[in-house]
């Protein structure tokens, strides 16, 4: 039985493993760039990962071939993941960011709302874990600046739960004080 385990393993019959991160491929596009004697072609990838955790990151990259742009733009957004403490499956406040001439709104959702993003703001937010948002986008709609600009909001976010405010004290001058105590 042992055998029969490792032999389909060596074939890779296996099981394998679930990855750390989900990906979400947002845009490929072929590019071209004109030489001498002609066309070069490349594709560009433009990718989101994230855990569902709270932690997501957007990555672009170049390669010859489609499966190399998308492994580059992978390891790119592994280098640029942000994490994010979320409150009960929705951020903590409204926060605004932008990107390039993308601005994104994100406000936080009541519970059962569900995600009312779209694009890539939608793709960030679902892979980041956010089970309930209210988004805007503003400016633009490239899926690049859209996708980091919504990293780059919820990078903005506190780490902490909202919180009532506290009534401040209120300061009694000495001459009030003294004719309180007669």
């Amino acid at each position: 039985m042992a055998m029969k385990q490792q032999s389909k393993m060596r074939r890779g019959g296996g099981r394998r493993e679930k990855p750390e991160y989900d990906q979400k491929l947002l845009a490929l596009a072929r590019v071209t760039r004109v030489v001498k004697g002609g066309r070069r072609f490349r594709f560009r990838a433009t990718l989101v990962i994230g855990n569902r955790k709270g932690k997501v990151g957007v990555g672009v990259a170049k390669g010859n071939d489609v499966s190399d742009a998308i492994q580059k733009a992978f390891n790119d957004a592994k280098k640029n993941i942000v994490s994010v403490e979320l409150v009960n499956g929705t951020i903590a406040h409204d926060v605004f960011a932008k990107e390039g001439s993308a601005k994104v709104l994100l406000k936080p959702g009541k519970e059962g709302r569900g995600l009312i993003a779209g694009g890539a703001v939608r793709a960030v937010a679902d892979l980041l874990g956010v089970k309930d948002i209210v988004s805007k986008s503003l400016g633009s709609s490239n899926a690049l600046n859209l996708s980091r600009a919504t990293v780059r909001a919820f990078g903005q976010l506190k780490n902490e739960a909202p919180v009532a405010p506290k009534e401040a004290p209120v300061a009694v001058k000495p001459e009030e004080a003294k004719k309180e105590s007669k």
